[in-house]
């Protein structure tokens, strides 16, 4: 069987303007051989491409970029930093290019007053006494200075629209640079004409051509400096992990570049330095802020035992540690690179605006050729039907449509990521909206997951009556036996356990042939003796009788324990609901939404976590296939499904949701199902998670509305269709003026989700 060396790889792709180029992109890179995904990403202009390493090298993509003519690099290691440099300058460029231009366009305006052809106006005849120097001049000078400095101009501050019309030209492909250079190149074209060879009625645009650019580059630069802002948060994340660590080899402490450490290593952590790496924390105490991680606002206190997270904030305290995750495996990295992913991923909503581009330049350039047409058939004049002509290239807007979507997905996602809330692309976003059902885990998601052993006199001496004397295993021998078979599992019973056994001072030998049964329990071998730990169901699967002893309390969950076939012991445990789960609960019923909670725990520990966080249907008892079944029967019914759980034990439910909300905690990050997850593990995510949905849908309707009624209504106002009835027309600067500002609004609209805060005062920061 063939076996595929599978690679992903991001390359900065440089000159697209919109969708147009997009689509371009994505089109050359999936019909390069070995490529099996291309996401091409307008809002950070990149390229993510996974493909088959053994078909094709990464300089071929380069190529392929650049064959539908477009350029891109190699990423190389460290150049963030000189990325972001190359970045600012090429954003000063572009200020210094767009006001050189709109400078230069209101001269020539001012310079072309003599040259117009009606001279009695009451403007014209103001102009003459403020400058009566100005019509002075020979017309002739005039328009061979206002050639030259437009020409000048247009060669300087517009070559890179100049140049990407070209190269889509030459690859047999449109986009918005092909709309205004052929508008301007136009004008500029004619406007020469009537330099060269002047006659009577034959104006000059030089003024015209010089805002159009001017507006258009005006417009790039406050585009480009929105996009910025919107990136902001996904950016931040990659620079809170520090280059160096202080890294300490037998009591030595010495600075050295992050790449250099090992998991296992002693890293030193002084107050308000950040943390390097995950790690536990070895010496020392201290407060640490994981606000820009976790949406944790709250510093947290740490001492040794407790885990911190590489590029958390060390308040007050020196700190020991020992390096557990680093690079890409830190919580930090998988956090940075599934908020990257779902920035760069297609919305369905999206589709739609992408379909709608693919045919825009080609109709606006027919629109135009029909314009030009129509008004010389009419008899109107050639300079008429020409600046028409113009107005209706310059004033239709590609960009717009191309950002309405990737614009407000990409400030949700970073708006999110702060909070705590990573949305894994813009599918699952938009699948948020439509519910009619959240469905509950019990444990880790309404609870804190960390159950607590409740040790009573009762159990002991059951223990004693059952024989455990007899065979010379005291309570403390059991529990020690159960926290060594108990240690190869995740689940919180078995935490519970460990948990115990520690506070009492015990020490284990690892268990052998250890054998998690989901849902449960599982079964091991401890020190030559077969051990069994789990529910009542697991003991009937295995035909080994309880005794009749009273019932756990309510809110606790009993776990057996079997030895060589013989049951021995139980352990009762208590979890706490989280402090915020009531209002959770209650938050979305306010947004319209069926509460349900399904666990696999007995009725009598479910119904008391039930009754105080405010749930009315709960279903306890159920296993992982249990807990699938009942979301498949609500989805028969026609209802649309949320499943939140802990991602591990529910990653089957969790796929099968409408929507997937995995509760997340530490390295797992990556393991989850999910197609949210929430970092912070919390219950207030919960509805804050659907109401950044909702709030974040409702701008992207809003900005495809805007691009799409700019269009409907610019076009043809643009082309002179109100001009028979109202005498009303659109100057081909004004239209350039009010087509650069249409995507500022799109990406300004879509900026008002980072101020966004949830309902809930918890995430509200």
């Amino acid at each position: 069987m063939e076996t595929r060396k599978r690679e992903s790889l991001t390359l900065p792709v440089l000159g697209m303007s919109c969708a147009a180029c997009q689509q371009s992109v994505e089109k050359a890179l999936r019909a390069t051989a070995g490529v099996e995904e291309a996401r091409v990403d307008l809002m950070a202009h990149r390229a993510h491409v996974v493909f088959d390493a053994e078909r094709v090298a990464p300089e071929q993509l380069v190529e392929a970029i650049r064959g539908a003519g477009y350029d891109a690099v190699l990423p190389r290691p460290g150049e963030s930093g000189a990325q972001a440099g190359e970045n600012a300058a090429e954003a000063r460029r572009a200020w210094r290019q767009a006001w050189t231009a709109l400078i230069a366009g209101a001269a020539a305006m001012l310079l072309a007053m003599p040259l117009g052809t009606e001279m009695s106006s009451a403007p014209d005849r103001l102009m003459m006494r403020v400058f009566p120097w100005l019509y002075a001049l020979p017309a002739a000078g005039l328009r061979w200075s206002l050639l030259v400095m437009t020409a000048a101009v247009m060669a300087w501050a517009g070559r890179g629209i100049y140049a990407s019309a070209l190269r889509a030209l030459r690859h047999g492909a449109t986009n918005m640079n092909t709309l205004v250079s052929l508008g301007t190149a136009t004008a500029f074209a004619y406007s020469a004409y009537a330099t060269i060879a002047p006659a009577a009625g034959r104006e000059v645009y030089f003024d015209a051509v010089l805002l159009i650019l001017g507006f258009l580059l005006l417009g790039k630069a406050l585009e480009g400096r929105a996009k910025r802002r919107a990136l902001a948060a996904l950016d931040s994340l990659s620079r809170l992990r520090p280059a160096t660590a202080r890294r300490v080899v037998d009591g030595v402490e010495a600075v050295v570049p992050l790449e250099e450490v090992r998991p296992g290593d002693s890293v030193a952590v002084l107050p308000g330095e950040r943390f390097p790496v995950d790690a536990t924390i070895l010496e020392g105490r201290t407060t640490v802020d994981e606000s820009m991680l976790t949406g944790e606002s709250t510093p947290l206190d740490r001492a040794p035992g407790g885990r911190v997270l590489a590029g958390s904030l060390n308040y007050d305290g020196a700190i020991l540690c020992r390096a557990e995750s680093l690079g890409e495996e830190t919580v930090l990295a998988q956090i940075a690179r599934m908020a990257e992913q779902a920035q760069s991923s297609r919305a369905p909503m999206e589709r739609l605006a992408d379909r709608a581009s693919a045919v825009f330049v080609p109709a606006v350039l027919g629109l135009a050729a029909i314009t030009f047409v129509t008004w010389m058939a009419t008899g109107s004049s050639l300079q008429f039907a020409l600046a028409n002509t113009v107005a209706v290239l310059v004033v239709a807007c590609p960009c717009a449509m191309g950002l309405a979507v990737p614009a407000a997905l990409t400030v949700a996602v970073g708006r999110g990521a702060q909070l705590g809330v990573l949305f894994k692309g813009g599918e699952a976003l938009e699948r948020l909206v439509a519910l009619d059902v959240v469905v509950l885990d019990k444990t880790g998601t309404l609870t804190t997951g960390r159950p607590k052993v409740q040790w009573t006199v009762g159990r002991e001496q059951w223990t004693e009556r059952q024989g455990t004397e007899e065979q010379g295993t005291s309570t403390l021998e059991l529990l020690r036996m159960a926290a060594a078979a108990e240690e190869r599992s995740n689940h919180p019973l078995a935490h519970a356990i460990m948990d115990e056994a520690r506070a009492r001072g015990l020490e284990w030998r690892p268990a052998e042939e250890a054998q998690v049964i989901p849902g449960r329990g599982l079964k091991a071998r401890v020190e030559g003796r077969d051990c069994l730990l789990g529910n009542e169901a697991l003991f009937g699967e295995y035909g080994i009788a309880l005794p009749e002893v009273a019932p756990p309390e309510p809110g606790a969950t009993r776990l057996w324990m079997a030895v060589d076939g013989k049951t021995v012991t139980y352990f009762d445990a208590r979890d706490a609901l989280r402090a915020d789960a009531a209002d959770a609960v209650a938050a979305l019923r306010r947004l319209g939404l069926r509460v349900l909670m399904l666990t696999g725990d007995t009725a009598g520990a479910a119904a008391p976590i039930a009754r105080e966080a405010g749930i009315d249907e709960v279903e306890a008892g159920l296993d992982p296939m249990g807990k699938l079944e009942r979301i498949r029967s609500l989805q028969k019914s026609g209802l649309r499904v949320a499943m939140v759980g802990d991602g591990i034990n529910d990653a089957a439910a969790l796929a099968q949701a409408d929507a997937g909300l995995a509760m997340g905690a530490g390295a797992d990050l990556a393991q989850e199902a999910g197609d949210v997850l929430l970092v912070r593990g919390q219950p207030s995510a919960i509805p804050a998670a659907l109401e950044l949905a909702r709030a974040t849908l409702g701008v992207m309707r809003q900005n495809l509305g805007w691009a799409v009624g700019y269009n409907i209504v610019g076009i043809p106002l643009a082309a002179g269709a109100l001009y028979p009835e109202f005498h009303i027309l659109l100057s081909p600067w004004l239209a350039a003026a009010a087509m650069a500002m249409s995507s500022v609004c799109v990406l300004g609209n879509s900026l008002r989700l980072r101020r966004w805060r949830a309902s809930s005062p918890v995430l509200s920061r």
